[in-house]
């Protein structure tokens, strides 16, 4: 028996993370290689235009899973009985611009998306949260998407998640297939956190395998400020690799988390766990077991030191939620 279409709504598809995502969901990477999907392309009237030409070259690419490919101006169109809800598209920060003003430029972009959402997609829908500054712009359209349980959205961290993982093992000469439980926590923003307490390198404490010095002075900025400097790099934010990090992150909210390892996301905190309050939404260790839910991994080791750093990036979730609470219905 064939398997069932999943229909994928993708925002800000005329952006580079879209451009570079999109021919992977078509391809089967990231809902597998026997699932037919069925493309929705959204975005504003200015560039629907340039939406449909990217239609064109995803329809003459043949692709054997793509059962439907589309795009269109209309939030209602584009959700309407999505499975899941990629929410790539945010307007980038300008010259000059303030995180506070970025939060608010957005804000109301991702209170329409919540409301188009409750009223058009799946009973059963996901929503993952790309545009930044992601953490509180995920916030915002759970806030807003009335009916839907809260625990379906999530925001990307993943990005970071993978920076951290690739970062160690380059230091330990370890493959990164052996670099597990890496995770990130906090805010998607230089006040983040990547693990290493918790992480392990070929079954190993990091801190046994690397230099703690190296981890605490060096690793830690470096991955805090890698998207800074790719911008500083090549002009331009990071494109290909965020298309990666969101077809993992989709992924492993799709399959059982492996062996004893865990994957990074953000999520609506419940007050309940390693002191992060309720209200916010946080990135956290997380497991699966590949239905597309979650559930937040209890018994990390929280340092001092981890602690200092995980109540820094919280308590600028705190205040981002501030700048934005009167859209919080």
């Amino acid at each position: 028996m064939p398997e069932r279409t999943i229909r994928v709504a993708v925002s800000g598809s005329t952006g580079q993370v879209a451009y570079a995502l999109l021919p992977r969901i078509a391809a089967g990477e990231m809902f597998g290689r026997e699932t037919p999907v069925d493309l929705r392309l959204y975005d504003i009237p200015p560039v629907i235009a340039k939406a449909k030409g990217t239609v064109m070259e995803l329809e003459d690419c043949a692709y054997p899973l793509l059962s439907r490919v589309s795009a269109t101006a209309e939030r209602g169109e584009a959700y309407r009985d999505a499975d899941w809800v990629l929410l790539v598209g945010s307007k980038p920060r300008g010259p000059g611009m303030e995180r506070k003003d970025l939060i608010r430029e957005n804000g109301p972009i991702f209170v329409e998306d919540g409301k188009a959402i409750a009223a058009n997609a799946s009973r059963d829908v996901r929503v993952v949260v790309v545009g930044n500054p992601c953490n509180t712009n995920c916030l915002i359209a759970l806030s807003n998407a009335k009916g839907v349980p809260s625990e379906r959205f999530t925001a990307m961290t993943r990005l970071d998640q993978n920076r951290a993982r690739m970062q160690l093992a380059l230091k330990a000469a370890a493959p990164v297939k052996d670099v597990t439980r890496c995770v990130i926590w906090g805010n998607h923003s230089s006040t983040l956190f990547p693990d290493f307490v918790n992480a392990r390198v070929g079954g190993k404490k990091a801190t046994d395998v690397v230099d703690r010095m190296w981890l605490e002075n060096e690793f830690v900025p470096l991955v805090q400020k890698r998207g800074a400097a790719v911008i500083e790099a090549r002009g331009a934010s990071s494109a290909f690799s965020a298309a990666q990090a969101l077809i993992d992150h989709v992924r492993s909210l799709t399959t059982a988390t492996p062996g004893d390892d865990w994957f990074s996301a953000a999520v609506l905190s419940d007050g309940k766990r390693y002191g992060v309050p309720a209200g916010v939404v946080a990135s956290f260790p997380l497991r699966s077991m590949g239905l597309g839910e979650w559930r937040i991994q209890d018994g990390a080791v929280i340092t001092e030191y981890a602690k200092r750093k995980i109540e820094a990036s919280v308590q600028e979730l705190v205040q981002e939620r501030e700048i934005v609470s009167d859209l919080l219905r």
